[in-house]
């Protein structure tokens, strides 16, 4: 296989905002940006795009001067390595809290002021088995006028752990980032270090891979729609697809001997094996399950009154989702279509085309629709790589080795960044994870004001997001 081209750009610190907005001018789109610990005039900045298959990381022993003018999507980035490594963005104004919750409710919160304008507080203890999140709506009436997120309450500090470790320890902290993405934070960890190695994957790594991968796509979409269901009270929808997910999950487990294909993702090659009498028996159950998904998507597109629910709620402009950053089902659902298993010579996918909903909206019913359409193409795509037997699998030498690796992966909720440092004995000098999650909490921001506040359930459940993303 052909390794992706990777640019690393050393910046002045002078010429940090220059170098971005020339990058976004010459069609780099994106994708990520976080600080270093560095002694002198501060921490170091890194700053990662993409483009047709090539990479670029642009770095700065250190920089003053903020990109959100030029880059809205690096708004949470500048914000947590403001609070992790001091960097300061001049520019940024204000430069609110986002991981430090010492800071009082006035600095990370915006202001709103106005006749009848009270704030509803909700979380960051739930009454559901979910992660810490808490949510400041500014509302008059049941109209939210603007929403404040505050994320971060169980930061575990993975990437500051992983510092100093073989890449087989760090690949574990990666992975756990997020117990539902795992396999994507995996496969993303696992392609940076064999980036900044010079190694590439042979054709059944990269099936191994990708079969793990859409596993996981499975399961989480089938969970989303039964999510999704059950914030619009249908039962019958949350039942079906909630048993779907289930089935799915102990088909991974079978298969890996774990629900949530946790260890299943190696650095360097892969130990899935599958016999042709196990990958016969894996496609029949796939066959069945997409007959009884089929079934259950069919009734949710003919309930009425489900359908109703689901107009008009939680619209993302498509020039929003490409301002924002969007990522996933929900930028597809915008009419932006971009999919990182378009762009990905390290995996298993061919000619694969974004799923894009007829009449882009953005409402509910567009990402909906995304995931409904993305379950058929799912199984498909597993039918065919289970179409022969699967033995352990070795990467092999593609190009120069280096200090940097990069790695974009399609997770669920969309795009991961993996970005790694490499040092001396193999050790991990760095490690970086930006997940589709982390992307999209800001977009859903965006996307709440201006409708009901008991839509919001409704709303975040389309977005589906991760909070241990945001605890990584």
């Amino acid at each position: 296989m052909t390794p992706e081209r990777f640019t690393r750009r050393d910046v002045a610190p002078a010429a940090w905002r220059g170098e971005v907005a020339a990058a976004l001018a010459d069609g780099w789109r994106f994708a990520g940006l976080w600080a270093e610990a560095a002694g002198g005039d501060g921490p170091a900045l890194r700053a990662a795009f993409h483009r047709h298959g090539e990479r670029l990381l642009l770095a700065a022993p250190a920089a003053r001067d903020t990109i959100v003018d030029l880059v809205p999507a690096a708004g949470w980035d500048e914000r947590e390595a403001h609070d992790l490594h001091g960097a300061a963005f001049a520019g940024h104004e204000p430069l609110r809290a986002l991981v430090d919750h010492d800071a009082p409710t006035p600095q990370w919160t915006v202001p709103v002021e106005g006749r009848d304008v009270f704030q509803v507080a909700v979380g960051p203890t739930h009454a559901g088995v979910i992660e810490s999140g808490h949510f400041r709506f500014h509302v008059v009436g049941e109209r939210v006028l603007h929403l404040d997120l505050r994320l971060f309450y169980k930061h575990r500090g993975l990437e500051r752990a992983a510092e100093g470790r073989p890449v087989t320890d760090a690949l574990r902290h990666a992975e756990r980032a997020c117990g539902a993405d795992a396999v994507a934070n995996a496969i993303a960890f696992a392609h940076a270090v064999e980036d900044a190695r010079g190694l590439v994957p042979t054709p059944d790594l990269a099936r191994a891979r990708t079969l793990l991968a859409e596993l996981e796509r499975l399961y989480n979409h089938l969970n989303d729609l039964s999510a999704i269901c059950a914030g619009v009270g249908f039962a019958p929808g949350t039942m079906a697809f909630a048993g779907l997910k289930e089935r799915a999950m102990r088909l991974n487990a079978t298969l890996t001997g774990h629900r949530f294909l946790h260890g299943s993702v190696r650095v360097g090659g892969s130990g899935l094996a599958i016999s042709a009498p196990a990958a016969s028996e894996l496609r029949s159950a796939l066959a069945e399950l997409r007959a009884e998904t089929r079934r259950a998507w069919r009734e949710l597109q003919f309930a009425g009154s489900v359908q109703d629910r689901f107009d008009g709620v939680g619209v993302l402009a498509l020039e929003d989702a490409r301002r924002l950053g969007a990522v996933g089902p929900a930028a597809r659902a915008a009419g932006l279509a971009i999919d990182a298993r378009t762009d990905a010579p390290r995996l298993a996918y061919r000619e694969l085309v974004p799923a894009v909903p007829e009449q882009p909206g953005g409402a509910v019913a567009a990402p909906v629709e995304v995931r409904g359409a993305g379950l058929p193409v799912g199984v498909d795509l597993l039918d065919e790589l289970l179409a022969a037997p699967l033995e352990p699998s070795v990467a092999e030498p593609g190009g120069a080795s280096r200090r940097d690796g990069l790695a974009l992966v399609e997770s669920p909720r969309g795009q991961t960044l993996c970005a790694v440092a490499l040092g001396d004995g193999g050790v991990v000098d760095r490690l970086h994870l930006r997940t589709g999650s982390y992307a999209n909490w800001p977009v859903l921001a965006h996307v709440v004001p201006g409708n009901l506040l008991p839509d919001f359930p409704l709303i975040n459940k389309s977005f589906e997001l991760c909070y241990a993303c945001a605890d990584r």
